[in-house]
């Protein structure tokens, strides 16, 4: 299958990658990456011959959170009824085989969000990670 917003390959026949892939927006999240990312890890996870799966972004940026400038056309109500980019949380919670988040570069929002969906997370550094609800309290 062919995506637009990550890339996915395979690594000895075993492990599935997936990669965000939009470099510009710091692979900040929109409705296109989270459908594709949830195709790709119910492909992988439907796959007898993957055992586990890698989900990561760049070194600048796991994820910049939310697409703030996609979502600036949509009103509250079309955003919390639609489900942006939440629908796919379900997903990502539904894979039964291991997702390992490498995690480098700027986690912010909801991708600290998406990083802590993994089942465990490997950082070569401490990741630049912060989610604006912590401070709502």
């Amino acid at each position: 299958m062919s995506y637009e917003n990550i890339e996915v390959r395979t690594e000895a026949g075993k492990v599935g990658i997936i990669t965000l892939n939009r470099p510009k927006a710091l692979n900040a999240l929109n409705d296109a990456l989270m459908t594709e990312l949830g195709q790709a890890l119910k492909a992988f996870d439907a796959d007898d011959a993957i055992g586990c799966i890698i989900l990561t972004g760049s070194e600048r940026a796991f994820a910049a959170g939310a697409d703030i400038a996609a979502m600036a056309k949509y009103s509250f109500i079309d955003t919390y009824k639609g489900d942006y980019i939440t629908r796919n949380w379900e997903t990502i919670r539904s894979i039964r085989k291991p997702v390992i988040g490498a995690v480098a570069g700027f986690a912010l929002g909801g991708g600290c969000e998406l990083a802590m969906m993994c089942d465990f997370i490997i950082a070569p550094t401490m990741p630049s990670s912060a989610s604006p609800k912590s401070r709502s309290a």
